[in-house]
């Protein structure tokens, strides 16, 4: 079994394909935010783009934090109700999703980043200090 995947689900070969296409197909945005985060190339966490989770194709998927991140153009402004229960779908997991949207992604990937890394970065460990000790 693969590491860092959601387990103990039934995953459909159609949602399976789908999945696959959409990786292929991302939208500048999408592949923008892919570059930031593949590879553990951000806080030193593996994101998975386009996974499956109890059905659902979310963006991109941080198994080690617990965190969705999905990038809305804008179909999801029709899409509000959907998404507002998928969300709710998947917090039942305890997942957390972070929504943003093509613009945000365009004009302030920094914010968007900073956004992300608050959620994934494990807390800095206390310097002697701070902690109350004297040298």
């Amino acid at each position: 079994m693969a590491k860092n995947i959601i387990t103990g689900q039934k995953i459909a070969k159609e949602k399976l394909q789908r999945a696959k296409e959409l990786r292929k197909q991302m939208t500048p945005e999408e592949k923008m935010l892919w570059n930031r985060l593949r590879a553990s190339r951000f806080s030193r966490v593996r994101f998975r783009r386009q996974q499956v989770i109890d059905g659902f194709i979310v963006d991109f998927y941080c198994h080690e934090s617990g965190l969705i991140v999905e990038v809305d153009g804008e179909a999801h402004d029709v899409q509000r109700e959907y998404d507002a229960g998928r969300d709710k779908a998947l917090s039942r997991r305890n997942l957390q999703v972070l929504r943003f949207k093509n613009r945000e992604i365009r004009e302030n990937l920094g914010e968007v980043l900073s956004k992300i890394a608050e959620i994934t970065s494990p807390p800095n460990p206390l310097s002697d200090t701070e902690r109350g000790r004297k040298n």
